[in-house]
């Protein structure tokens, strides 16, 4: 049995192979997913349903979330003055503290971040309403702090009006038109989120341009991008006035921007 097919059998079915698994292993031999075949992909620790079928989080994906979250936790634990107790200054920095996951999708990453930082209000934006069900799904399924999270439906920042943000994490749509994908991904995830212009850098380029009303000073956006366009969308935020450094994943590859406001 397939690696795949084993992980199916034994996720969804238990172990015990019927109809409804040979129907399921007809649907992985046509190349169809497995993490939309059984219904759920595993990130962070946290168990994040597709039900509403958005972009498949992937292992670069995961690997810079945890680098983003354990970042911020070790500068937060810094703020302790003595182990166990809080202080005004404490409270004052964690106080207000937003995380906006942007291009949200299924809200893995915001889902990761309302795991692993209790102090945080957490905003998911995505402009699909298709998968607002599934976000917060995964926001209850994993039985996280529903009264920290807010999700808001529409393009880009225009759902957040003139608020800011202490850390944005996007995972654009950064993939050049002309660019042949497995059929794996391209007869079965999102165009809309995968693809964007013809150097795939259409929807960065609005980011960039408007990062800078919705970054809070001293705030940090990360932001997944093409490996073969992560050098011009640096130049992109650079040329708005903001730090810009380019990070490279678990297989060292560069993979996403750190960007920084001050």
């Amino acid at each position: 049995m397939k690696k795949d097919e084993q992980w199916l059998l034994e996720e969804k079915y238990g172990g015990v192979a019927n109809e409804s698994f040979a129907h399921d292993c007809d649907r992985l031999a046509k190349g169809e997913p497995v993490a939309y075949v059984i219904g759920w992909q595993p990130f962070l620790g946290l168990k994040i349903f597709l039900d509403s079928h958005p972009l498949i989080p992937r292992p670069e994906t995961e690997w810079w979330t945890e680098e983003l979250l354990t970042g911020i936790g070790n500068r937060m634990r810094k703020v302790w003055p003595t182990e166990g107790r809080r202080s005004e200054d404490f409270l004052k920095t964690v106080s207000g503290f937003r995380f906006l996951d942007l291009c949200a999708g299924s809200g893995a990453i915001g889902c990761a971040a309302l795991a692993q930082l209790p102090e945080a209000q957490v905003y998911f934006g995505e402009i699909d309403p298709a998968h607002e069900a599934t976000i917060l799904r995964n926001i209850r399924e994993n039985n996280l702090d529903e009264s920290r999270a807010i999700i808001r439906i529409g393009n880009f920042f225009e759902p957040f009006g003139d608020m800011q943000f202490d850390i944005i994490a996007i995972n654009p749509p950064y993939i050049p038109s002309d660019r042949t994908l497995s059929a794996s991904v391209a007869d079965y995830e999102p165009a809309q989120a995968l693809f964007a212009g013809s150097d795939g850098l259409a929807l960065i380029r609005r980011i960039a341009h408007d990062l800078p009303t919705y970054l809070a000073r001293g705030g940090e956006a990360w932001i997944e991008c093409d490996s073969a366009h992560t050098a011009a969308a640096c130049a992109l935020f650079t040329n708005k006035g903001l730090h810009s450094e380019i990070r490279t994943d678990q297989y060292g590859i560069p993979r996403f921007l750190v960007v920084s406001f001050h």
